[in-house]
């Protein structure tokens, strides 16, 4: 599974994710893109999910035109300390399947 890591989280959050193929923004060389172009580009690279920090996101995209699953983190602040802790849940919503859109993860 192929997975992106918006700008507004940690880098080293990747490493917390040993069996995916995980991408950074800054890795792909995609960082100040707007969500859309993210998600067209994500489109053409075969990504299967972006996970972010931005809540505001899913109100902003119109998810029928890019069908991405999109990991919305619903923690503290956007700190390794604070995102690490969704890291299992963010393991089992991948590991049950994605469907196109937003799916908050508390």
């Amino acid at each position: 599974m192929l997975l992106l890591l918006d700008e507004n989280l940690p880098k080293r959050l990747k490493q917390d994710f040993p069996d995916f193929e995980v991408h950074t923004l800054h890795d792909k060389g995609w960082t100040g893109k707007s969500n859309g172009e993210l998600l067209k580009l994500m489109m053409e690279e075969g990504f299967d999910a972006f996970i972010t920090f931005d809540k505001n996101l899913q109100y902003q995209q119109n998810f029928t035109k890019y069908p991405i699953a999109v990991l919305v983190l619903n923690a503290s602040d956007n700190s390794y300390e604070a995102v690490n802790l969704l890291v299992p849940h963010i393991t089992d919503a991948l590991s049950k399947g994605l469907k196109p859109g937003p799916l908050e993860i508390k």
